[in-house]
């Protein structure tokens, strides 16, 4: 498995892979700020490929210098093999090379599955944003 940055050429498989990890409302509540943080600065979003496939996406931004895991999706068939990890692994360190304050994770009603996750990766209850209204990504589609 590769960790690497998106690219614009892996736009329609990660859509595909999107629709297919996310529930309805959960993908339509991601592209908008997915679309932000991709014109803001894409390095804060990573994919994880297999061969040609891409397996798995983390989208990332940086809110008031403080670091921010969005939106996690793993594909259902790779699930529990160590692919979260491995993009927020990834993340953490752009986070660390970029000196942000602190690092949290959105936590709304879409990320409470993947909590267990980050809490195993030390991110417990503490570093868990209760609401992101005020994260700049989501205001804007708000």
């Amino acid at each position: 498995m590769n960790v690497r940055s998106f690219k614009l050429s892996d736009l329609s498989l990660v859509t595909e892979l999107l629709q297919v990890a996310l529930s309805e409302e959960c993908y339509e509540n991601t592209m908008g700020p997915f679309a932000t943080q991709l014109s803001w600065d894409s390095e804060l979003i990573v994919v994880a490929e297999q061969g040609e496939e891409i397996v798995g996406l983390l989208i990332g931004t940086i809110d008031r210098n403080f670091g921010c895991y969005y939106r996690i999706a793993v594909h259902p068939d790779v699930r529990r093999r160590g692919v979260g990890t491995a993009l927020v692994k990834a993340m953490e360190q752009r986070f660390e090379q970029r000196n942000v304050s602190g690092i949290m994770v959105a936590g709304d009603e879409h990320n409470k599955a993947v909590l267990p996750l980050y809490e195993a990766m030390g991110y417990g209850e503490n570093k868990v944003l209760k609401t992101f209204d005020k994260l700049s990504i989501v205001a804007v589609h708000a």
